[in-house]
């Protein structure tokens, strides 16, 4: 029953209720991703990063397996996910998880604007 409402929600939201509008991006962002590299900006992924190309390429590749690597690190080393972590332990007011979303969103901002433009 959950995976049929998981499908069904999926389907209803991706195209039922999808917006023909392009997405709208601050000039900011989009000389930033430019300057990544990225030109497409038609969608809600931009096809120079998210596609099958670029993914079984040797950067795409290491990014994945790298990336699994330290999502289950940080799971296991975190004692939970991030949304384990965000939702129920902030809402039992566990300090633990109040430190372990801190670093997520301070690892989350290292990555996106320090470790990301050196990769791409």
């Amino acid at each position: 029953m959950f995976l049929t409402g998981t499908v069904l929600g999926g389907f209803i939201a991706g195209w039922l209720f999808q917006n023909p509008d392009a997405i709208q991006l601050s000039s900011n962002t989009i000389s930033d991703l430019k300057d990544l590299g990225i030109k497409d900006f038609s969608g809600m992924i931009p096809e120079d990063v998210f596609s099958v190309e670029n993914l079984t390429s040797i950067q795409g590749i290491v990014i994945m397996v790298l990336g699994g690597f330290l999502v289950g690190f940080g799971t296991r080393y975190a004692g939970g996910c991030t949304s384990g972590h965000a939702i129920s332990g902030l809402a039992d007011l566990q300090l633990a998880s109040l430190i372990a979303v801190v670093g997520f969103f301070a690892g989350g901002l290292i990555i996106t604007h320090l470790v990301l433009p050196i990769i791409f």
